[in-house]
């Protein structure tokens, strides 16, 4: 599917004009400079017209901080996997200096460029677009991405740059999300999958500070990463774009099949991960432990052996967890998080047979600490289902669900467990009362 890639300055309505092609929110809006600091994939659909739209992080004059540069480089490799770009200007302000450079760096680019003067509310204002010709690029539109005027337009425009394109058929394409708090290497891991600088890489805790999806090939399957700005504790989260950014990350958790919670090896389990595995598991998703920078750590035996009691005590909720352990600056280990994922994502839609289901109402029926209640009813199971998958989650029908004990709850996920492999993936039970 062809590429559409949106660049311009700080503030111009890149984010906007996102938006407004995508039908969503997901790149910030603000008129903080530089809010838009990595690059967001989506899909744009309008009639036979459809394509990915890439946003980047604003170009910024040189102002010595250590993330323009950064977001130069982000630009540039998002320039060469463009098929057209977007070149967005403010039409009011007409070009300045800034603009006169990006344009320079798009004409040598090559590629096709479409001119979109932004908050150009008032058809009045049309007769300021001649200033735009100067840029040296022959299609300029004058838009309004706040209030659609002209996005029909722009959209006629991109479909006479992309003549011939074939629809790809619709696939179901797995969906990961990488999460974990600032710093810990989400980003780095995603470059290394993806095989390009595709997220903002620095020292600088929270440079990812949108979600970035990406699409890539994994032990030759397609599968959308999603990258996320890291969970922040809540007393840390004190400005309204940060808050913006970690409720992105949550909302990220429910647009994923399966969550790699990224940690820092050297600092594993703590009280933010353990809530951050918690709430994916509660929200019915796949999950996997990856404990990043193994190559920091000491050469020391049974290290590794240690770290996993580390796991085993501070995700005492959630054994079934598989842990990888990765570098990813080196590369070393990432090699065995593929087919774990892919194992996670097929538990996470396993079924159980209806023979086994029987075999297990049968052993739990000879249970000899069945529940009772406080006058002496015992708990009687009558039979149970799958109701269904994306999590596992099971009916079992019983005289009175009232009488169910955690601890009982628990003995029976230990048994749906042995009789399949549902590893990383959490199961769901209700309890139902039985028709008299």
């Amino acid at each position: 599917m062809a590429i559409v890639t949106i660049v311009g300055r700080p503030n111009v309505g890149k984010s906007s004009l996102f938006n407004r092609l995508t039908g969503t929110r997901r790149a910030i809006v603000d008129n903080m400079p530089g809010v838009t600091r990595d690059r967001l994939y989506a899909e744009v659909e309008e009639g036979d017209l459809r394509f990915y739209l890439v946003d980047t992080g604003g170009l910024l004059p040189d102002s010595g901080h250590p993330l323009d540069e950064l977001i130069a480089r982000q630009v540039k490799v998002a320039i060469e996997e463009s098929d057209v770009i977007l070149f967005v200007i403010d039409g009011r302000e007409g070009p300045i200096g800034i603009d006169r450079d990006i344009a320079l760096l798009l004409r040598k680019s090559g590629k096709p460029v479409i001119v979109a003067a932004n908050k150009m509310d008032d058809p009045v204002h049309e007769n300021e677009l001649w200033s735009s010709m100067e840029l040296g690029f022959e299609r300029v539109v004058g838009i309004s991405a706040e209030h659609r005027r002209n996005i029909e337009v722009l959209l006629e425009h991109i479909r006479e740059l992309l003549p011939g394109q074939e629809l790809e058929s619709d696939r179901e394409t797995l969906r990961i999300a990488l999460i974990g708090r600032p710093n810990v290497g989400k980003s780095s891991l995603l470059n290394y999958l993806a095989g390009e600088e595709r997220a903002l890489v620095s020292d600088i805790p929270g440079t990812t500070r949108d979600v970035v999806d990406s699409i890539v090939q994994l032990d030759g399957r397609i599968v959308r990463l999603v990258d996320t700005a890291g969970l922040r504790k809540k007393s840390h989260v004190d400005t309204a774009l940060e808050y913006y950014s970690t409720v992105r990350t949550y909302q990220a958790i429910d647009r994923a099949d399966v969550c790699v919670l990224v940690m820092d090896a050297r600092e594993i389990a703590t009280e933010q991960d353990q809530r951050v595995a918690g709430q994916v598991l509660e929200r019915g998703r796949g999950l996997v432990f990856l404990a990043n920078k193994w190559d920091l750590l000491p050469k020391a035996p049974k290290l590794g052996d240690e770290i996993r009691d580390r796991i085993r005590e501070g995700f005492a909720f959630a054994t079934y967890v598989p842990l990888v352990f990765v570098s990813a600056l080196t590369g070393r280990g990432i090699e065995k998080l593929p087919p774990i994922l892919f194992k996670v994502a097929e538990n996470r839609n396993r079924r159980i047979s209806t023979g086994k289901l029987n075999r297990l109402l049968k052993d739990l029926l000879a249970f000899e600490r069945m529940p009772c209640s406080r006058s002496g009813k015992a708990l009687r199971l009558s039979y149970c289902t799958q109701v269904s998958v994306a999590p596992p989650s099971f009916a079992f029908f019983v005289n009175d669900p009232k009488i169910v004990t955690a601890s009982f709850n628990r003995h029976v996920e230990k048994k749906l467990r042995e009789l399949e492999d549902f590893s990383g993936s959490p199961l769901r039970i209700f309890w139902r009362a039985q028709n008299p």
